[in-house]
């Protein structure tokens, strides 16, 4: 199965389901000089010569390498130098990197506006052409997992070439279970554009295109979500009310690609020989189904410590004795209202990153100054925030929608977790750089935890403190609570698609009772919510990704716990994580720390620090 890396598969944040106020001019001008990318430094333009003859290079050293190599490689494993099997993994990384950095500047030019025609075509386009040469190269996984195992040691024994691809080759071996004959594995392939792919760019360009009327005026989607937090319960309520008639109108249409998504897995699952609806999921962040599983029990035994009791606190704060389900992100009565500009933003990141290690913020600020970053809001752009490593031979780039809130400043650093992550393991190169989803959100959610402790440690007012926990508090129960929840009803429904085509109110019932149980009785679900999980992208880009958040989040816990306890050496230690990218197991990378994600305690001790901060809170809520 080929692993071409693809534009629309961007690290996406968690903390991008909420957002702050409406920017308008005003606001922009409070916000300072936000910044856009700089795409240039992939190619000057979709119509320069330089991206011209990169899509002819793409396309002929494709062709090449398959007359080069195809029928070959059992051969060139008994050989060595540029006859050998390293020097054709070597070749075929060069066609990764090039067809990657392609695929990264078509896939970011479209998510900087979605809605111009232009920019579409030139996805489109692009996608189209890199999946015919993708055809010439699909060939080189399947004949490397056909060759025997003793014969794939004895090259990695004689072959240096080949020895320092080995990470790479053992992890491609893994798949070699579910391979399928050449012939099934390229019409996957080639069908791809028509079938999973086109569905996945029908839901992007649906929800860049919806309006949300409130008074009279349409919004688009990340404001209108953003007002869920506004101070005023009215307001919130009207963007409930607005986001529930589109989400209504556009029923039909988000049912027919959850159902054909769903049904489009199941099939290549079934060919695959796949025995659980996530196994593909798991496969592919090289973890365990009985970690991932104990992860989610341990996350839903821990419901009423954790997302049930904070509720019923927060209720009491706001003075309800049940909270609407638009009142979840409500702020308290103590939290600041006033903007954070953006350079403010930046150093209150960067500086905290420095305080942990100056290598850290030297790295995060070169998004900063290189024009790695683009933060504002605007018509057709995509909504959320992500991290997009795009190849070892550029750098990454982080897309947010800043609009000055504090959790908009956690989410920088999120991003910027990721970046960082993103340039330490490209030394791996472009096979192996690449970090399994369980791994991938450790620099993220451990930049954000730099952050809020730093911010944390400034603050000596008791009723600011409160506000900042109560945030930080929320933000993890989206991060693990609200992605278990998520996690639990895709597996709801793709079981219930395998009997049959599902209605939206079958899918809107399946998401209440997931919410019911993870929200607990503090949250009123009333007429409305069963449609909100339309605008999940999660669902439909990456099935089953969801559970990586909460993977993330308590591997980060207990990674900061062991920070805090250390006396030396942990940053070292740390960055040889990051560094690693994708060649170690996640077993390898925590065992320098004392950790280990298969001891079911792991979890406990993971969820402890989140229902620490709700002890924390409560005790201040005594105090006061």
């Amino acid at each position: 199965m080929l692993r071409l890396q693809q534009a629309a598969s961007p690290f996406l944040s968690s903390t991008s389901i909420v957002r702050a106020h409406s920017a308008g001019a005003a606001v922009q001008a409070e916000l300072g000089d936000l910044p856009s990318w700089k795409l240039s430094d992939l190619y000057p333009s979709a119509g320069s010569d330089e991206f011209k003859k990169a899509m002819a290079q793409a396309q002929a050293d494709s062709t090449a390498f398959e007359t080069k190599w195809k029928g070959k490689l059992e051969a060139a494993a008994g050989e060595t130098g540029d006859l050998g099997l390293g020097a054709a993994v070597r070749e075929f990384e060069a066609l990764e990197d090039l067809m990657g950095r392609i695929a990264s500047f078509a896939g970011l030019t479209y998510f900087s506006d979605t809605s111009d025609p232009a920019n579409g075509k030139l996805y489109g386009d692009v996608q189209s052409k890199l999946t015919d040469m993708a055809s010439h190269l699909l060939f080189f996984s399947l004949e490397m997992n056909r060759i025997e195992d003793a014969v794939i040691d004895t090259a990695l024994q004689n072959d240096p070439l080949a020895a320092r691809y080995k990470p790479w080759i053992v992890d491609l071996r893994l798949d070699k279970p579910y391979q399928l004959d050449d012939k099934i594995e390229q019409l996957f392939l080639e069908k791809s554009m028509t079938g999973a792919g086109a569905f996945n760019r029908l839901f992007d360009e649906t929800m860049a295109a919806l309006k949300f009327t409130i008074d009279g005026e349409e919004l688009p989607l990340e404001v209108t979500l953003s007002m869920l937090q506004d101070a005023d319960p009215e307001a919130r309520r009207k963007a409930a009310e607005a986001l529930t008639v589109t989400f209504k109108a556009n029923l039909r249409t988000f049912t027919l690609i959850t159902n054909t998504l769903a049904k489009d897995k199941e099939i290549s699952d079934r060919w695959r020989g796949f025995k659980d609806i996530a196994d593909s999921r798991h496969l592919a962040n090289r973890v365990e189904r009985q970690v991932v599983d104990a992860l989610a029990a341990a996350v839903k035994d821990a419901y009423p410590r954790l997302s049930h009791r904070y509720y019923a606190m927060k209720a009491k704060w706001l003075g309800m004795e049940q909270m609407n389900f638009w009142d979840r992100n409500a702020p308290l009565p103590e939290t600041p209202t006033a903007l954070i500009p953006w350079n403010e933003a930046k150093e209150t990141v960067l500086s905290a990153y420095n305080a942990f290690d100056p290598g850290m913020a030297d790295i995060a600020r070169k998004f900063f100054d290189g024009g790695w970053i683009d933060a504002p809001v605007r018509p057709g752009k995509a909504p959320g925030a992500f991290a997009h490593p795009t190849v070892p031979s550029v750098h990454p780039y982080v897309l947010v929608n800043y609009m000055g809130k504090p959790r908009d400043v956690m989410t920088l650093a999120h991003e910027l977790g990721h970046g960082v992550h993103q340039v330490l393991a490209g030394g791996q190169g472009a096979l192996m750089a690449s970090t399994p989803l369980t791994l991938a959100e450790t620099a993220s959610v451990f930049g954000e935890m730099l952050t809020f402790r730093a911010l944390l440690d400034k603050t000596r007012d008791s009723q600011e403190r409160k506000a900042m926990l109560a945030q930080k508090v929320e933000d993890m129960i989206n991060t693990v609570v609200r992605q278990i929840a998520f996690y639990e009803f895709e597996r709801k429904v793709h079981t219930a698609r395998k009997d049959g085509e599902l209605t939206a109110d079958a899918i809107g019932e399946l998401w209440l009772s997931v919410q019911a149980e993870s929200l607990g009785p503090a949250i009123r679900i009333s007429e409305g919510y069963e449609t909100y999980w339309t605008y999940i992208p999660h669902f439909i880009h990456s099935p089953f990704y969801v559970y990586a958040y909460a993977f993330g989040d308590c591997l980060v816990n207990s990674l900061y716990a062991v920070y805090q306890n250390a006396e030396q050496g942990f940053q070292e230690k740390y960055f040889e994580l990051l560094k690693a990218g994708g060649t170690k197991h996640h077993s390898e990378l925590l065992a320098p720390f004392g950790l280990d994600a298969t001891d079911p305690s792991f979890w406990a001790q993971g969820l402890s620090m989140l229902e620490g901060l709700i002890d924390e809170l409560e005790a201040l809520d005594k105090q006061a």
